[in-house]
């Protein structure tokens, strides 16, 4: 229930999804007695997507989320495993096209696990991803990753695939009842660097040992790098969402009982 209710609030309270409803709803006042009201309405909205799209609001905006978690340059001692989160790969065009390899935005999350296994020899593999759709649960990411891996060159026996989770909850329940981390073990957090606070949060919460974040895939180049003029307003609108997203998250999971923390820190 959860995982559905989230999935339908968002697809409103979305920004830019918002933002063209409260468009579409000034239009159709402007043909009405309450035109007056409707022309305000376009007007703010009109402006509230500037501002998202034409100022440094977006990459302020995310950067609390990135910035959360540092990038750690070599983890000693050397984990037990490493676990990437899934939402790297395109459903629509892997499920559509047997054999293809169609990344998404957050490609990276996949990427990474060439070198970190290069990098940490002795670390157990571990994918967890099913499907985050809500009609078609056919799919799965971890079947795709699989083949991924492998034509990376990592042997089968190294690995651990989880392929029924829909999101972070079910990603850190189902992960850890497959795996059974043992106490004083310790495990690299693969996942978006805007993602790891609420990532670590659950993770944290069902009780999975010795979690060090690996953040990948940012958004934004931190505080001190952001420009006053950004370089695709389309894109600070994606950034905008993304961002609007995990802090939802964030309140969403800490009501739910999900997580210990508003906002999980270091």
């Amino acid at each position: 229930m959860f995982f559905i209710l989230a999935k339908v609030t968002f697809a409103i309270v979305r920004p830019v999804t918002f933002a063209l409803l409260l468009l579409a709803l000034g239009v159709l006042l402007m043909r009405t007695r309450y035109g007056r009201a409707g022309r305000r309405l376009v007007t703010v909205t009109v402006l509230g997507l500037l501002l998202i799209g034409f100022t440094p609001l977006a990459p302020l905006s995310i950067a609390p989320l990135e910035d959360r978690f540092p990038l750690p340059e070599r983890v000693e001692p050397a984990p037990d495993g490493i676990v990437i989160l899934g939402g790297a790969l395109d459903e629509k065009v892997n499920d559509r096209r047997p054999g293809s390899y169609a990344l998404s935005d957050a490609a990276e999350r996949m990427t990474i696990v060439a070198r970190l296994a290069r990098e940490y020899p002795e670390a157990r593999i571990v994918f967890t991803g099913g499907t985050g759709d809500l009609i078609d649960q056919s799919f799965s990411e971890a079947a795709i990753a699989r083949r991924l891996f492998l034509d990376f060159g990592l042997p089968e026996a190294r690995m651990t695939f989880e392929g029924q989770s829909r999101d972070t909850w079910e990603n850190a329940v189902l992960t850890r009842d497959l795996v059974k981390p043992a106490a004083g073990s310790r495990w690299l957090l693969v996942t978006s660097a805007f993602h790891m606070p609420r990532a670590v949060g659950i993770f944290r919460k069902v009780g999975w040992p010795g979690l060090v974040p690996y953040p990948v895939d940012y958004r934004s180049r931190g505080f001190g790098q952001i420009r006053l003029i950004p370089d695709s307003p389309v894109q600070n609108m994606v950034i905008f969402d993304i961002a609007v997203r995990e802090y939802l998250g964030l309140v969403a999971y800490r009501l739910a009982g999900r997580s210990d923390d508003w906002f999980p820190a270091p």
